[in-house]
């Protein structure tokens, strides 16, 4: 969005901000810059046996890592990374990282921002936390750096991530076929995106479901993200 319009035709655009590494914080999730120090031995828990999820790393081009000592190694570069950005999700009731993601292919010259590399641990899935982490990622994106396009591309073959685009108010667009090779094996690409023109829809739609009213005393859901958020024709 420029100067919170959507950017349409004729419009005199003149690019978005790069994001730098700030917190994003919400109600029940934080955001903030990768930190090795703090955020590397969780991390490795949350990803490997005997307590994480090692499936994580099936649709990654990282990971799984042999030790400890390896993924501090990667993550020690991540945090010198502009592009990719990388964030640490941070639930509030746990106070540790339980996830990354990050923005990357970013083109502020033409308004367009990617969020990916994301994972939940199993403490994150399925929560609240995780849902208002994709919010906070795409409201900075539009609201404050004002970027037109927010995309979210996964393998084809990953069904989870594909419903989680849908989920979270993303357009399916295409799959590119043989897009990339990733650890010896050809993904073809599923694309999705927001634009700016949606946004303002989706993003009350989240605001609405995230709100405390929408949650009883032990924190479960009245009613669904999906019963927020405007349909793909938009509805």
């Amino acid at each position: 969005m420029a100067d919170g319009k959507p950017v349409g035709e004729g419009v005199d655009w003149r690019g978005a901000k790069v994001p730098e590494k700030v917190e994003l914080g919400g109600r029940t999730v934080v955001l903030r810059p990768v930190d090795p120090a703090g955020d590397v031995g969780s991390l490795f828990r949350e990803s490997h046996p005997p307590d994480g999820d090692p499936s994580i790393w099936t649709y990654l081009a990282e990971g799984p890592y042999g030790d400890v000592e390896e993924m501090r190694a990667k993550i020690v570069a991540d945090a010198a990374s502009a592009d990719p950005l990388w964030f640490s999700i941070v639930p509030r009731e746990e106070g540790v990282a339980a996830g990354r993601a990050t923005y990357l292919r970013i083109e502020p010259a033409m308004g367009t921002i990617e969020i990916g590399n994301i994972w939940f641990g199993p403490r994150l899935r399925r929560t609240t936390a995780a849902t208002e982490a994709i919010y906070l990622l795409a409201r900075h994106a539009f609201e404050d750096l004002g970027y037109r396009r927010l995309e979210w591309k996964c393998d084809s073959l990953n069904a989870a991530s594909r419903r989680a685009a849908a989920r979270f108010g993303f357009r399916f667009e295409g799959i590119f076929r043989n897009h990339m090779v990733i650890k010896g094996r050809n993904r073809d690409t599923a694309w999705f995106s927001i634009i700016d023109a949606e946004w303002p829809a989706i993003g009350a739609g989240f605001a609405a479901f995230l709100d405390p009213a929408n949650f009883d005393a032990e924190g479960a859901q009245r009613r669904p993200l999906a019963e927020f958020l405007p349909t793909a024709d938009g509805g």
